[in-house]
C-alpha cells in the first residue's frame, strides 16, 4: 500500500538548495571575516542552518502533519530573514554600500538561474538523460561553481551583498511554499481527517462488496447518523449535566453535529 500522503523530496526543492548555498557561504564568511569569538558567528551560522534544515524536516514529517510542516518551513523562513538583517547590519556598522534591488551587481545574482537554463538549452543534448536543463539538477557543488565568483570573493562587502541577494530569492521562495501549503490544507485538510476519510471510504468498499475471505470488521457494524448517514463514534460528554456519560456522536463532527443516546 502506498502512503496516504507523499514526504520528503527536499534535496529537489529550489528552495532547499538555495538554503545550503546560503548555510554554507554563511559558515566560509563568519570563518573568513568575523572575530570567531563573537556571539553574531554562532548566531548566523545558526540562523543559516536553521533556514536549511527546517525545511527538509518539514517535508519529510508532511506525510503525518501539515501543521507541523507548515510552522517547520515557517520557522525556517523566520531564521532566514533574521540572517538578512545580519548581513545588512554588517553593511551597516561597516559603512559599506549595500547593492540596490535593481543594480547591475545584484541582477547579476539574480540572473543566475535565468543565464543557466539559456545556456543549457543552446547545448542540451536530448539523448543524454543525465544533461541537466535546471539549476535544481545540479549537485551541490556545481550550483556552488555558479555562485563561486560572488561567494569567494576577497571583499567582504561583495559576499555580504551576495548573500542578501539569495535569502531574498529563498524568501520568495519560501513564501510561495507557505501559501500553496495553506491552499492545500484548507482544499485538502490534514492527515488525521484525509486518514479517517481514507477509513470510512474503505469501511464503504467492504460493506458494498464483502469479500468471504476476509474477517469481518466491527466498525461496519457502527450505528450511522441520522443527519447525514456516516459513521457513529462513541464520545464521552465533559461537560454539562451529563458529563462523564457517553453518547454516539457523527464522525463528520464538526460539520455534522447529529447525535443519539449510547
Amino acid at each position: 500500500m502506498s502512503k496516504l500522503r507523499p514526504s520528503g523530496g527536499y534535496r529537489g526543492m529550489a528552495s532547499f538548495q538555495t538554503s545550503t548555498l546560503i548555510y554554507d557561504a554563511t559558515y566560509w564568511f563568519c570563518e573568513r571575516f568575523l572575530d570567531p569569538r563573537s556571539r553574531t558567528v554562532d548566531q548566523m551560522v545558526q540562523a543559516g542552518r536553521s533556514g536549511r534544515q527546517n525545511i527538509a524536516e518539514g517535508s519529510r514529517l508532511s506525510a503525518t502533519s501539515s501543521q507541523t510542516e507548515l510552522r517547520l518551513v515557517n520557522v525556517a523562513r523566520s531564521s532566514l530573514e533574521e540572517l538578512l538583517l545580519d548581513y545588512e547590519d554588517y553593511l551597516r556598522h561597516r559603512h559599506l554600500a549595500q547593492w540596490a534591488p535593481d543594480s547591475p551587481e545584484a541582477m547579476a545574482v539574480r540572473s543566475v538561474p535565468q543565464e543557466f537554463r539559456q545556456a543549457q538549452a543552446n547545448r542540451h543534448d536530448p539523448t543524454d538523460p543525465t544533461d541537466p536543463t535546471d539549476l535544481t539538477d545540479l549537485t551541490d557543488q556545481q550550483r556552488w561553481a555558479l555562485y563561486a565568483p560572488w561567494l569567494e570573493h576577497k571583499d567582504p562587502a561583495v559576499r555580504a551583498n551576495s548573500l542578501i541577494c539569495l535569502i531574498n530569492q529563498a524568501n520568495y521562495l519560501l513564501d510561495q511554499q507557505i501559501e500553496a501549503l495553506e491552499r492545500r490544507f484548507i482544499a485538502e485538510g490534514g492527515y488525521s481527517e484525509q486518514l479517517a476519510t481514507a477509513r470510512l471510504e474503505e469501511r464503504s468498499r467492504r460493506r458494498d462488496r464483502p469479500d468471504p475471505s476476509e474477517p469481518s470488521d466491527p466498525s461496519d457494524r457502527l450505528p450511522r447518523c441520522p443527519n447525514c448517514g456516516r459513521p457513529m463514534i462513541l464520545r464521552t460528554a465533559k461537560t454539562g449535566r451529563k458529563a462523564g456519560t457517553q453518547f454516539w456522536g457523527c464522525s463528520g463532527y464538526p460539520e455534522c453535529k447529529g447525535m443519539s443516546g449510547p
